[in-house]
């Protein structure tokens, strides 16, 4: 195998690729919890006794 063909060692950059979309995956992922968060405590606030 030379270094030319994919998965060739620690200097193939498809590891990088997957963990750039595993990263941006869980950033989005975060970013939905928390903005459900926020709209549920805005429901919530809404319907609260006053």
């Amino acid at each position: 195998m030379s270094k030319t063909e994919k998965g060739a060692g620690p200097d193939d950059e498809s590891w990088k690729e997957r963990g750039i979309r595993l990263r941006v995956f869980i950033y989005v992922f975060a970013t939905h919890i928390i903005a459900g968060f926020v709209m549920l405590l805005f429901y919530l606030g809404e319907h609260a006794e006053k």
